[in-house]
């Protein structure tokens, strides 16, 4: 009996390990599975977003695969790497700023946009060259004359001048001139760096931009690993987003109404609040369901649009001044170009025409990113043309 017990049990053994053994493939193929690509029908709820994209998604990789996965092909791919590659142009561009602009107000470099600045500053070094070429002819006539020729007065109690006398009278007027002459740049600069304009407003929009598209290529990147992870991605990305609109206000707002603080302080509170309120509305969880893609879409806009309002404004105070014409050509491009970029985000085309052929490239959200990048960068030249015309014209 005992005998037949130990033969059974040998020969269950290996049917255990066996099963065992298709346990671990099967949990093997599982995981391979997790990082094959997928078509729409098969995502989750929490992972639909985009019907007309049909395919190439990823779904639940596990952390360490969904962000090696940027440098893999899937749908979200070009979404990654364009906010990505925005990112590092925005930080390139801050430094660049940060390097050529002068930090001291005094406007140095912007000094020879127009051609009165420009003779302002070349006529004062040849008023510098004019005064040390007379004093070096000075000091060689002095050098040159024998020093009985120092004292003509026939003072002898009175201590001679280091030039003759008929040397230097004719001579000291001229040099007087001169030196108030240029001297007169140097004061002026002082005077104008006494109160700098300060730069912040134009660095808050460059952080601003560059927080909105990391949070999106991030998003981007680490959305499909879970539905929690989705959750607090997607709320980080609309936080971006209001992010770089609230920001944008700053240098309009600040440099437009330098001489009114009341209005500075009115346009830039309510956007702030504004900001706010979206950030605090994108965190309800339905705020996110596909249905409300127009709601959100709508909601950014209107945050947007809400610019024109001191744009307009502005041209009402400096109507008549190239500056505010300039910039408001360019707040207008960045206006537009966002306003396109929504309409594509919204109406999800050319996806929506062609389903499935855009599933990689071309579709509605990669359009979209091209047109923030694009905005931005239009707004960022907008701020430099503040930068010049309040270096140039302040309120004192």
């Amino acid at each position: 009996m005992e005998q037949r017990r130990a033969t059974r049990s040998l020969e269950e053994r290996p049917m255990a390990s066996s099963t065992s053994r298709e346990g671990s493939d099967h949990d093997s193929k599982n995981k391979e599975h997790k990082r094959e690509l997928i078509a729409y029908e098969a995502l989750p709820e929490w992972l639909k977003d985009n019907e007309f994209i049909h395919g190439y998604y990823r779904c639940e990789w596990p952390m360490k695969e969904t962000i090696l996965s940027i440098f893999s092909i899937h749908n979200e791919t070009l979404n990654v790497w364009s906010h990505l590659v925005g990112f590092l142009l925005f930080l390139c561009l801050t430094i660049l700023t940060a390097m050529v602009i002068p930090r001291d107000g005094g406007g140095n470099t912007f000094a020879f946009d127009d051609a009165a600045s420009t003779r302002s500053y070349w006529g004062d070094l040849m008023a510098m060259a004019n005064m040390t070429g007379a004093l070096k002819h000075e000091a060689a006539a002095c050098l040159l004359l024998p020093p009985a020729a120092a004292d003509l007065s026939g003072n002898e109690e009175e201590i001679p001048n280091s030039c003759p006398p008929n040397t230097s009278s004719s001579l000291s007027h001229h040099h007087v001139a001169l030196i108030q002459e240029a001297s007169a740049a140097p004061l002026a600069v002082d005077a104008a760096s006494a109160d700098p304009i300060t730069r912040w407003p134009l660095f808050a929009y460059l952080c601003g931009a560059m927080a909105c598209l990391l949070t999106s290529s991030a998003c981007h990147l680490v959305l499909c690993h879970s539905e929690r992870m989705a959750y607090v991605t997607l709320r980080l990305d609309y936080a971006g987003i209001a992010a770089l609109i609230v920001t944008s206000f700053y240098p309009v707002v600040y440099y437009s109404f330098l001489c009114h603080p009341g209005l500075q302080r009115l346009y830039m509170g309510f956007i702030t609040a504004l900001g706010a309120a979206a950030v605090t509305a994108s965190l309800v969880p339905v705020f996110q369901a596909p249905e409300f893609r127009p709601l959100r879409a709508a909601l950014f806009s209107c945050m947007g649009v809400s610019g024109l309002i001191p744009v307009a404004h502005k041209l009402v105070l400096y109507g008549g001044r190239r500056e505010a014409a300039v910039t408001a050509c360019y707040e207008a491009l960045m206006g537009a170009l966002y306003g396109l970029g929504a309409v594509v985000y919204a109406a999800r085309v050319p996806e929506r025409w062609f389903p499935g052929r855009f599933d990689l490239v071309g579709h509605s959200h990669q359009l979209f990113h091209l047109f923030v990048i694009a905005g931005a960068y239009a707004h960022y030249l907008g701020g430099v043309e503040y930068l010049k015309w309040r270096d140039a014209d302040r309120c004192w």
